[in-house]
């Protein structure tokens, strides 16, 4: 439950070595947050991490989760419920995936997709069941502006993410008046590990600038995030913009 403060006391991170998950843990921890689940492929990176974590103050535990092992996903993830309450569940993992690629190999582009959605519409199920039974609690979901509209450099991933924002906007609504929140972020370009090589994007951005607009939206119940706040007027434009014209764009 949340303290007296207002403030989350425990945390599930799917997807524990995001660089924004951590960003976003760590300003949690710092307003109280105790209790902490690291979920993703055991590896240096994540016990790294979770070190990290437990040296802010919080109780840190790590569990084996795959996006891609959905079959498992109840089991698991049943498990970290099963031990208490959990305020807030950060769904963060994904893979940006190589667009060329995809198009040559569609068993790449499926993985992406099955990552990015198939992946999340199972975990964001088993968890939004989970925080419907204890009546509290809000899920975070990081979507993406990719998802508003599906370039020609990248249509596999925006793809991938648009079906991740309707459904977590879906799962919002089902879950309204439950106790229940959901959450939609959609950052623009991150300077992440993900990104490394890649020409930022205008309006580019940090996992600790997402990481403060997530605290912030946790702290209005906000229902959907845009980070920067600038892209939400600039996405409506490109969004709305006959196809034709779009398609002229370096996008």
């Amino acid at each position: 439950m949340k303290d007296a403060f207002g403030s989350p006391q425990s945390l599930l991170v799917l997807g524990g070595t995001s660089e924004i998950a951590l960003a976003t843990a760590r300003r949690l921890v710092a307003r109280r947050a105790r209790t902490v689940w690291l979920a993703g492929r055991p590896s240096p990176a994540l016990e790294e991490a979770a070190g990290r974590l437990r040296s802010l103050g919080a109780e840190v535990r790590t569990v084996a989760f795959d996006a891609l092992d959905t079959g498992g996903h109840e089991e698991v993830l049943g498990k970290v419920f099963a031990e208490g309450d959990i305020d807030v569940v950060l769904l963060a993992f994904g893979v940006l995936g190589d667009q060329e690629r995809a198009e040559a190999e569609p068993a790449a582009a499926v993985r992406v997709a099955q990552t990015n959605y198939t992946g999340a519409v199972s975990a964001g199920l088993v968890c939004a069941r989970s925080l419907r039974v204890q009546g509290h609690g809000s899920l975070v979901v990081l979507s993406s502006v990719a998802g508003e509209r599906a370039r020609r450099s990248n249509f596999v991933y925006g793809s991938s993410k648009a079906g991740l924002d309707a459904f977590a906007q879906g799962l919002g609504d089902a879950l309204y008046g439950t106790g229940v929140h959901v959450m939609v972020v959609r950052p623009g370009f991150v300077r992440t590990r993900m990104t490394a090589g890649l020409e930022p994007a205008p309006l580019a951005t940090t996992p600790q600038a997402v990481a403060g607009a997530i605290e912030a939206g946790l702290r209005r119940r906000s229902e959907v995030v845009w980070v920067p706040g600038a892209l939400r007027p600039a996405m409506g434009v490109l969004r709305h913009m006959p196809r034709a014209l779009f398609r002229r764009l370096p996008v």
